[in-house]
């Protein structure tokens, strides 16, 4: 489970997100949506830990990001829209260090990267060094090190960075059956992955929730999740030329 409430970060006179609060259930997959600059990347950087709050509170499985930040990386894997690889590393050692990082017990690695290793499709390229791996098998092996510890709660920014058609719905199947028994929050600005993956949509756009709805109760009168995210943002822009923003109540 995953809360956010009343969230903002500023950097001196600029806010990157104000006031923004969304839940993700256990089992949910959230789909992240809004434009280049938005602020999906700074909150998830925030609800991650990797960057304080201005002001607001996350709660990741009922521990408080700030408060218990340690409580939180256990319970959470991220894969950050540049996978955080060591060239000079193989995949494998790689694996194992951050199965380190991420507190495993020894006992526990071997089978941890052989897990990780079947699920991610990495079995062929095991010994190869990360700087020789395709930008695909890049996101694969960053993907398998957010598995590793087993989190409840997964936050993936453009998971699908690179891959091709294939690999995406590979990848989106294996997120959509990781949501089972997890929290997700995807990030991305690709809306057919949204509703291929989703159960939930929170769109934000210059720095502020625009949208939070299931993904059901928006399409249930037969228009389609971008004619959806067309007119949230086209009204956001419009309230902010005005000098206000529209109300978060997801009409359009």
């Amino acid at each position: 489970m995953i809360e956010v409430a009343n969230l903002s970060k500023r950097y001196g006179d600029i806010a990157a997100v104000e006031d923004v609060s969304f839940t993700a259930a256990p089992g949910q997959v959230l789909g992240f949506l809004g434009p280049n600059g938005a602020g999906k990347t700074t909150t998830m950087r925030v609800i991650t830990g990797f960057l304080p709050a201005t002001s607001g509170t996350v709660r990741v499985c009922g521990f408080d990001v700030f408060e218990q930040s340690a409580e939180v990386r256990r319970r959470i894997g991220y894969l950050p829209e540049n996978p955080p690889l060591y060239n000079d590393m193989t995949v494998v050692p790689y694996l194992r260090f951050a199965a380190k990082i991420h507190g495993m017990s020894r006992g526990d690695i071997d089978a941890g990267v052989d897990r990780v290793v079947d699920a991610c499709g990495l079995r062929g390229v095991t010994g190869r060094l990360l700087s020789h791996l395709s930008k695909g098998f890049r996101q694969r092996v960053g993907l398998a090190q957010a598995l590793i510890h087993e989190p409840e709660v997964l936050i993936l920014d453009e998971p699908t960075n690179g891959l091709d058609p294939g690999q995406i719905r590979e990848m989106l199947d294996f997120i959509r059956g990781l949501g089972a028994d997890r929290t997700i929050v995807l990030s991305t600005h690709i809306l057919p992955q949204v509703q291929a993956a989703c159960q939930k949509v929170v769109i934000i756009t210059d720095g502020r929730v625009a949208l939070e709805q299931t993904l059901e109760e928006l399409t249930r009168d037969g228009r389609g999740l971008d004619d959806v995210y067309l007119a949230v943002i086209a009204q956001q822009a419009g309230a902010a030329a005005l000098g206000g923003a529209a109300a978060p109540d997801g009409s359009s």
